[in-house]
C-alpha cells in the first residue's frame, strides 16, 4: 500500500465531491505508507522505535502510522516516554500550522486548467485501470478527470483507506503535534512546500507511474492490511521491508519513482538527523516508516556512520 512520506488534515480525499475535499496531501503521496496498527507494542516488546545516540545528543525515531482509528489508543508507554523526555518534537511537515496550508495553492498546482484534462497524460492502459477503480470508488471518472495524476494518486488511497476505517485525524502525526503544541518547539525534516514541490514537479511520465502503482496497490489493499498489522505489531523490520518493497519488486518501472520517494528523502532526512545528533538536546522524530527500514533506510545510514542505535 502507498501513502509521499507527499504519506494529517489537509488531503482527506478529492475536490470533486465534499465529502472528499482538500485536506492533507502530504501524507498519501508516499510510497507504502499506510500503515495500520492495533496496538503500537509487540509481543516480544519491540516497536516501530528507535533510539539514536551520538556523544552529546540523543534523537528517537518513531516510524510514522499516518492513519489511525480511536481505538488504537492509548499508545505503548516506551512512545509516550521518549516523547515526554525530548526537547524538540520534529515531524516532515507540521500539518497544524495554518500559515503554511492553503489550500488554494495545493489545487493550483493539483488540477488541469479548464481546457486539458488526465487522459491526454496517460496511457490507454492506465487510464482504463483508472476508470475501473473509480468506479469500485462509486466514482464516476467525470469528476477525476481535470485531478492530476499525482494528486489522484494521493486522493483515491486516502479514499480507500477512509473507506476502511482509518482516518489521519487519528495519526500519530497529529497527535504529537496536538501534544507538542505549546509545549515543545516542533521543527521539520522537508515542509509542505517541499513535499508539494516534489510532487508536481515530476513529469507525465512519472506522475502516471505514481498513479499505476497506486492504483494496483489499491487491488491488494484489503489483503496486505493484515500483513501490516503483524510487521508493526511485532516489530518485524524485515517483514515490514518486503510489504514496503513489494511493488517495485514486481514491477521495475516504479524503482525510479521509489528512488525519488523513498531513498533521495532518505538522503535529505539523514542531513538533518545528523545535525541533531551533533547538538546537545534531545529530538523525538516522527517520520514515515518506510523511510526507516531497508539497506537505504534511515536507521541503518546512521548505523553505517557509527551512531549507536537501538530499536526499543
Amino acid at each position: 500500500m502507498q501513502g509521499c512520506d507527499c504519506t494529517g488534515e489537509e488531503v482527506r480525499g478529492i475536490s470533486m465531491k465534499s465529502r472528499f475535499h482538500v485536506r492533507q496531501p502530504i501524507f498519501f503521496f508516499l510510497f507504502l505508507l499506510s500503515f495500520f496498527v492495533q496496538e503500537a507494542f509487540s509481543q516480544d516488546g519491540k516497536s516501530f522505535l528507535w533510539k539514536a545516540q551520538s556523544e552529546r545528543s540523543t534523537v528517537y525515531l518513531l516510524g510514522s502510522i499516518h492513519l489511525l482509528k480511536k481505538e488504537n489508543y492509548p499508545l505503548n508507554q516506551k512512545i509516550e516516554d521518549a516523547f515526554n523526555n525530548s526537547n524538540f518534537l520534529v515531524v516532515e511537515a507540521n500539518i497544524q500550522d495554518q500559515d503554511k496550508r492553503n489550500p488554494e495553492t495545493i489545487m493550483a498546482r493539483a488540477i488541469y486548467p479548464a481546457n486539458d484534462n488526465i487522459a491526454a497524460h496517460l496511457s490507454l492502459d492506465t487510464y482504463e485501470l483508472l476508470k475501473k477503480e473509480a468506479a469500485k470508488l462509486d466514482l464516476p471518472i467525470e469528476m477525476i478527470n481535470r485531478q492530476r495524476p499525482w494528486f489522484l494518486s494521493m486522493a483515491l488511497e486516502a479514499m480507500e483507506l477512509l473507506k476502511l476505517g482509518y482516518d489521519p485525524g487519528y495519526g500519530l502525526d497529529n497527535y504529537f503535534l496536538s501534544k507538542a503544541s505549546g509545549q515543545k518547539k516542533i521543527l521539520e525534516l522537508e515542509g509542505l512546500d517541499e513535499q508539494i514541490n516534489l510532487l508536481s514537479n515530476f513529469s507525465d511520465h512519472e506522475q502516471e507511474l505514481m498513479l499505476l502503482f497506486t492504483l494496483k496497490d489499491l487491488q491488494r489493499a484489503a489483503q496486505e492490511v493484515d500483513q501490516l498489522v503483524q510487521a508493526w505489531k511485532s516489530g518485524d523490520i524485515k517483514g515490514m521491508e518486503a510489504i514496503i518493497a513489494k511493488s517495485p519488486k514486481e514491477d521495475l518501472r516504479l524503482t525510479p519513482i521509489y528512488e525519488k520517494l523513498i531513498n533521495e528523502r532518505n538522503r535529505k532526512m539523514l542531513s538533518k538527523i545528523e545535525d541533531y545528533l551533533k547538538g546537545h538536546a534531545i529530538y523525538f522524530v516522527v517520520v514515515g516508516a518506510a523511510h526507516l527500514v531497508g539497506e537505504k533506510g534511515i536507521v541503518e545510514a546512521l548505523l553505517k556512520k557509527g551512531y549507536r542505535v537501538e530499536q526499543l
